[in-house]
């Protein structure tokens, strides 16, 4: 038996499409993943995207500058994390460049050692290089750029 699924005019995705971007800041990929649930033709979801930037509900410089704050502020996330999030997200080289300005250079380098040192008060391991390699896996993974984060293991362990 076939399943059913909801079909929605244009109208109908536009306007829901608005409250799902006006919610939070979406990238174009998030809305072309909706509309494609939505089981839109690509003719509409054309009109239905050309409508969200027309009225401002979708914009990339501002999701990426949005996503980059918000990623570093709250999951303490390096440049180059953020870099690879937003390449993921399609956001262009242009955008992405611009959002990473956001972050001053003295707020970035604070993180980063508050970060290292909270995390390097926490490893409960004795063996120095065991200790240093958790400390840069860790740091690694968050997207730290590697010269900082091998300086900063060294001066810490």
């Amino acid at each position: 038996m076939m399943q059913k699924h909801k079909t929605y005019t244009v109208e109908e995705a536009k306007r829901a499409l608005e409250s799902f971007c006006a919610y939070q800041e979406r990238c174009h990929k998030e809305v072309v993943s909706k509309l494609i649930a939505m089981h839109m033709i690509p003719e509409a979801r054309d009109v239905v995207i050309g409508h969200l930037i027309e009225h401002n509900f979708l914009n990339e410089t501002r999701f990426a500058k949005a996503f980059v704050l918000g990623k570093f502020r709250i999951k303490k996330w390096g440049r180059i994390r953020l870099t690879r999030e937003l390449k993921f997200r399609d956001i262009s080289t242009y955008n992405i460049n611009l959002a990473l300005k956001e972050l001053s250079d003295d707020t970035y380098l604070a993180t980063f050692h508050d970060l290292a040192e909270k995390k390097a008060a926490s490893i409960r391991e004795s063996h120095p290089l065991k200790k240093k390699k958790k400390l840069a896996d860790y740091l690694l993974y968050r997207g730290w750029e590697s010269h900082l984060v091998y300086d900063k293991i060294n001066t810490l362990v």
